[in-house]
This record gives structure tokens, sequence and C-alpha cells, in this order.
């Protein structure tokens, strides 16, 4: 009984040091945590109850900024339907787009690899503050898209697409769907993963290229489609710098990002209370529409385990 107590002590001690070095070695992430996620969390929630210019003390003022959002703020409402009509129509672009592009680049052709990465570059550089430029640039007055619209019909359009009201937003989304890079590896991924298999079989029982495409491809791919749907998601309610360099919000507030106002709010207007409110309304928002998601995917996401 002796030897067995002490061979206990002794894996205990072990079990400790590893338990320690484990914890030693996730303390960076901890630290890192706490300090740029639970505790700015925390303050963004108790800001968003006070009046807070960021010059003097905050000042406790209740539900007042949240009562201010729904009942004389019409701005808020503007961005906030700017920015869901962004989403529920880039997203749904830029993963259709993305798919495509993925299901071209799962084939068997010469240099795949560097069309992969040129096709994958605007997702790496399009949420940069010079891209942002370069499009503003590209779709303004004296643009390239009207010199080739000019070089095409003879006669180049008098209109900057990023200053008019009913193309402002449109040429973002575009933005939006040029930058497919990410979603298209992450669909590229889970192509990889079909069996060809799958393919043989089908193509041995006559089915052609689109049954192939509904039957297998999609049902087996739904996964990667909730995933690029959530992140995507997210992202498209985060979109910011596109709005505040291409169009300052405008023309009329046309692309006035919700991202962007709660910007203005705190920054421009110094009212930090109320862009911590509104920022907690975002961060309720998206987690509504992720909520709704997942608990739709039970009914169209399927998985190759459970038949």
């Amino acid at each position: 009984m002796g030897v067995v107590t002490i061979m206990k002590q002794k894996i205990g001690k072990a079990g400790g040091l590893e338990n320690g070095a484990g914890y030693l070695f996730i303390l960076p992430w901890i630290i890192g945590f706490i300090a740029f996620t639970a505790i700015p969390f925390v303050a963004l929630f108790y800001f968003s109850f006070t009046n807070y210019d960021l010059l003097s003390t905050p000042k406790w003022i209740g539900l007042d900024n949240f009562i201010r959002m729904f009942t004389t703020d019409e701005k808020f409402f503007t961005s906030l339907k700017v920015t869901f009509f962004y989403v529920l129509t880039a997203i749904p672009l830029r993963l259709i787009f993305a798919l495509f592009i993925a299901m071209l680049l799962n084939m068997k052709i010469k240099f795949v690899g560097v069309y992969r990465t040129a096709f994958y570059v605007p997702s790496i550089i399009g949420g940069s503050v010079a891209v942002a430029v370069m499009w503003g640039q590209l779709f303004g007055l004296n643009g390239a898209v009207n010199g080739i619209i000019g070089a095409v019909t003879g006669t180049p359009p008098n209109v900057s697409w990023i200053a008019n009201p009913d193309t402002a937003l449109w040429t973002l989304i575009l933005m939006a769907v040029w930058q497919f890079g990410s979603p298209m590896i992450i669909f590229l991924a889970g192509l990889k993963n079909i069996p060809e298999s799958y393919y043989e079989a089908a193509v041995v029982d006559g089915a052609n290229a689109f049954h192939r495409f509904v039957k297998i491809t999609l049902p087996l791919l739904t996964p990667v489609i909730l995933f690029n749907l959530v992140m995507q998601i997210i992202g498209g309610f985060m979109t910011f710098t596109q709005g505040l360099i291409i169009t300052a919000g405008g023309p009329l507030d046309r692309t006035l990002f919700y991202q962007l106002y709660v910007y203005r709010q705190g920054f421009e207007f110094l009212d930090m209370g109320y862009a911590a409110a509104l920022s907690c309304f975002l961060l309720l928002i998206v987690a509504v529409l992720t909520a709704l998601v997942f608990k739709s995917s039970s009914s169209w996401v399927h998985y190759e385990s459970k038949g």
C-alpha cells in the first residue's frame, strides 16, 4: 500500500505540473481576453447608461440613451435601414459568386494555384483605406468606369456613381462582392472534402451537372455555407471603412452605415454614452440574427455522418 500511495503522489504532482504548464501557455491569451475583450465589454455596457463626452466624468442617466434611440433619432433608423439593405444584398451575392469561383477553381486546370492567389488577394487588401480611395476614383465622374463605358458607347456618362443617391450604395455592394476571396477559400476546402465517388456514381445513374450540383454538392456543402453565412453576416454589420472613405455616409445618408453612425456619435460629436448604447443594440441585432440562422440550420444543413 505504501508503494501505491507514493505512486499516486508522484502522479498527482506530475498532473499538477502539466496543468500548471498548460495554464502558463494560455496565460497570454487570458490576459489579452480580459484586457481587450472582457473589460471593454463591461465598460461599453456601463457607458451605454451614461451621458459621457470623453472629457468629463460619466453621468448615470439610465435608459435615456435607448429611449432617445427609438423615439427621436431619425438617423438611427436611416443607418439601420442602409445596413440591413447592404447585408441582405451584398452577402448573398458575395456567397453565390464565391461558390461559383470556388467550383471553377476546384477543376483540374493549369496554374490553379496562381488563380486561387489572385482571387484571394482582394479579400486581404479590400478593407484598406488605399483600396477604398481607389474604388472611389474608379466610380467617380472622371473615373475608369465612365471611361470604359464611354469607350464602348462613344459617350461617357455624365454621372459620379458614388455621388448619385441612386447608385452610391450599389457601388459599395459591388465592392463587397469583389471581396469574395475569404468565403471562396472556405468553399473550396469544403468542395475538396466531397468524395469523387459520389459524383462517379451519379454519372453512372445518368445525373447531369445540374442534378449533381443540387443533389450532391449543395447538401454536402451546407455546413460550410452555414459557417460562411454567419461570418459574413457579422462582417456585414461591421462595415465601416467603405462608407467613411468613399462616400462619407452620403449622398443624402444613402451610405450611412450603422458603424459609421456609431463612430460619428462617439468621436465626432463626443457623445460616447449614446455611441455605446448604439453599439449594444448592434450586438443584440447580430446575436439575434446569428441565433436565428443557427435555429433554422436544423432544416437545411445536412451532415454526412447523420445520413
